[in-house]
């Protein structure tokens, strides 16, 4: 079964964090979501997975975006 990887805003420390559905502990921590989103992409590519962007800011601030 292929893993959805979750990009998401860290609120204590602002660093971008990747994580696998349903994980506690971050993957993998960022300084920018460029970064995180390069290497999620990386990852889900790689186990045949995918990836899924929460917004941190903006308009849909909480929604899930599915890459």
């Amino acid at each position: 079964m292929a893993k959805t990887y979750h990009i998401t805003k860290r609120k204590e420390d602002g660093k971008w964090q990747v994580k696998a559905a349903g994980a506690e502990k971050a993957i993998k921590l960022f300084k920018t979501k460029e970064e995180a989103v390069a290497y999620a992409d990386k990852v889900a590519d790689n186990q045949g997975g995918s990836t899924a962007f929460h917004a941190s800011k903006g308009k849909n601030k909480g929604k899930i975006q599915k890459r």
